[in-house]
């Protein structure tokens, strides 16, 4: 009973963990997306970033992460609605791109 306890523990802290670090990196992707609008003087709708997938990565390094693509929606005349999108590598903003316009790109 005592393992089973445990593996009980450690799943649940295991699950904490994505949780938490889920909760980081959409916050990091609201920012970047919060930034690149106000830096182009668009309209950020909505006032968040919506997940959209994510995928296990290598960097330069070769070192593994996560990779996280979040949408958001923006409009310049406050009646059209576009979509941008901002790319993570782990905690790093990879890219922040305004529909067709590639606003920051950190990729060498």
């Amino acid at each position: 009973m005592n393992d089973g306890l445990l593996l009980i523990a450690l799943a649940g802290g295991v699950l904490a963990l994505i949780w938490r670090a889920n909760v980081e990196a959409r916050g990091i992707a609201n920012d970047a997306a919060h930034a690149a609008c106000s830096d182009a003087r668009l309209q950020l709708l909505d006032g968040t970033v919506a997940f959209k997938s994510w995928r296990p990565s290598r960097g330069d390094d070769g070192r593994l992460a996560m990779l996280r693509t979040y949408v958001f929606d923006y409009s310049d005349d406050g009646a059209s609605r576009r979509q941008g999108f901002v790319i993570l590598r782990g905690r790093d903003v990879e890219i922040v791109g305004l529909g067709p316009t590639l606003v920051r790109d950190t990729v060498h």
